[in-house]
């Protein structure tokens, strides 16, 4: 009994100081954002700020309507993107992952198929931008590559086909339900670790993407936080690295540009670590769904 106890003790002192270590990125991320310039050209990103200064969040929140107007953005796509592509998945998923479903292993293969092959950036680009006329729009930022992910839909549908037995759904035939009711009322709440673990990961994917942005987006009205956190990085390199360009000197050799870098990633990450442990139940169950995939 006490070897046993001894044992626990020792398991939980080695993850208690694993996760201490997964910490230390964080730690130093937000360190660094809140040194002052002159300290982290002499020492380096420190743990411990050896001159506290806040020059590089001034510097970002010069425009704080911008800044503010990116967020919401940010935010209103994460949202509204993340709930779209949950419901556009399960809807595709569920069919294929019925058997009396005909022609299942067609769709499944088209499906798979384009986790291998795509068109392409260019004839992408020219029929979004041609042909769905989606360009300056905030479709731009909700569709592309983010709306539906193959991956994700055979992970829906091996959980729909591993976990929800066909009894189930022949009872409720039998008790006069109609397809949509028994999707809704018995496939859904009985697939929350799935869905919980997905909205996780596209929840992050809408958050972290700056690409679509950078290539669907030219008004500066429609910048996402991580499009504009992007945009004022590298005008702050450039004018760091160009001064002869600037007239002003003086404010050229004042951009924070060491700190920058950890201000900014520190303003993108911090909404995800606030959201994080709303879905961790979920994430830690959802790991065990792609484990199997038929």
């Amino acid at each position: 009994m006490l070897a046993r106890k001894t044992e626990q003790w020792i398991i939980n002192i080695v993850f208690i100081a694993i996760s201490f270590l997964c910490l230390i990125p964080f730690i130093l991320l937000v360190a660094s954002s809140v040194s002052s310039e002159d300290s982290i050209i002499q020492n380096g990103y420190t743990l411990f700020p050896t001159e506290f200064s806040l020059e590089s969040y001034s510097y970002l929140f010069k425009e704080p309507a911008m800044l503010i107007r990116a967020y919401g953005i940010s935010i209103f796509i994460t949202v509204i993107g993340t709930v779209t592509s949950l419901i556009v998945m399960t809807l595709l998923a569920y069919p294929i992952s019925r058997r009396d479903m005909p022609l299942r292993n067609a769709i499944s293969f088209f499906i798979f198929f384009t986790m291998l092959f795509n068109g392409g950036l260019v004839p992408t680009y020219l029929m979004y931008t041609n042909v769905f006329q989606i360009k300056n729009t905030l479709f731009a930022l909700l569709i592309p590559g983010l709306l539906v992910s193959a991956f994700f839909v055979i992970l829906i549908r091996t959980f729909f086909t591993m976990n929800i037995p066909n009894e189930v759904i022949e009872s409720a035939y039998m008790d006069g339900a109609s397809e949509f009711k028994i999707f809704a009322r018995i496939v859904l709440p009985l697939s929350t670790p799935v869905l919980g673990a997905v909205g996780l990961f596209q929840l992050i994917n809408y958050w972290n993407d700056w690409f679509n942005g950078l290539i669907y987006i030219t008004d500066s009205k429609l910048y996402s936080i991580q499009v504009l956190l992007n945009t004022i990085l590298l005008n702050a390199q450039y004018l760091a690295s160009n001064t002869h360009f600037v007239e002003d000197m003086t404010s050229a050799d004042d951009i924070p540009n060491h700190g920058l870098k950890m201000a900014i990633a520190a303003i993108g990450v911090i909404p995800i670590l606030v959201t994080y442990p709303f879905f961790q139940k979920y994430f830690a169950k959802g790991l065990t769904v792609g484990a199997v995939k038929g």
